[in-house]
């Protein structure tokens, strides 16, 4: 990986760091395009089957690069083309994250503001150090969140979402909790110890049920409930027929470990 994007293997674990401390990990071009290739390149492995995201330095995030961006308005369209790339860039690497078959866990601490707080809610779970701050602050000057909405809005109740949209106001961490943003709130010195005791646990199951399980989730998550139970039951009926899925019931019934072959 480049310097602005570490990875970091350890067993079946993979770590992202941004490693932009000086700008507080600030979503730039580059680093953008670093996460495009490296999540593309987690979709493709197979040995691993749970992945971190964190921020080196003080912060998580801090979203979109603003002095990038207004440098991208010096253009006689004033930007119209640069800004529409920017945002579906963007997009591209949220809707990346939950479509992984990893799933994946956000290591916050610090701040995790605008697209950094979208970041954390593009995420299939959230592990927040004690004093982390979560805001969708654009409105403050003049910019209305509209895309990290997209994922606040998905992760957290409507109306704690639009006031966060609109006050352009902090949460805390305990708060973000509460509202369904992050899983749990750590202390920071426990914080890595932690969120990687979760990874691991994901990591121990069956790769491809929890593969199999993402994938579901998030597709009847968008289905009326009637068709939601549908397709969910076509799931799990593939699942059953698994020859691992086989071995896991019966090492239940028999009290012993499953002999999985993946």
């Amino acid at each position: 990986m480049t310097d602005i994007l570490l990875r970091e293997d350890t067993g079946a674990v993979a770590t992202l760091t941004l490693n932009r401390p000086e700008a507080l990990n600030a979503l730039s071009d580059a680093m953008l395009a670093e996460l495009k290739s490296a999540f593309a390149a987690l979709a493709e492995d197979k040995a691993i089957r749970a992945v971190i995201l964190r921020g080196a330095g003080k912060a998580f995030c801090a979203g979109h690069d603003l002095k990038e961006m207004q440098a991208g308005r010096q253009s006689p369209d004033q930007g119209r083309a640069y800004f529409a790339d920017l945002f579906a860039r963007c997009a591209e690497v949220m809707l990346m994250i939950p479509r992984l078959p990893q799933p994946v866990i956000a290591e916050a601490h610090g701040i995790a503001t605008a697209a950094g707080c979208q970041l954390v809610a593009s995420c299939d779970m959230a592990v927040a150090a004690e004093g982390t701050r979560f805001g969708v602050n654009g409105v403050n000057i003049g910019l209305f969140c509209s895309t990290p909405m997209v994922a606040l809005s998905r992760n957290i109740p409507r109306k704690h979402a639009f006031e966060m949209l609109t006050t352009g106001a902090f949460i805390d961490a305990t708060r973000a909790e509460a509202i369904g943003l992050v899983n749990r709130v750590v202390p920071s010195e426990t914080q890595q110890a932690e969120t990687r005791n979760l990874a691991e646990t994901i990591a121990a199951k069956l790769g491809a049920a929890v593969k199999i399980g993402k994938r579901a989730f998030y597709e009847q998550a968008e289905l009326p409930i009637a068709k939601a139970y549908d397709h969910a039951a076509a799931v799990m009926v593939e699942n059953m027929l698994w020859r691992d899925t086989d071995e896991g019931i019966q090492a239940f019934i028999e009290k012993r470990k499953p002999d999985w072959a993946e």
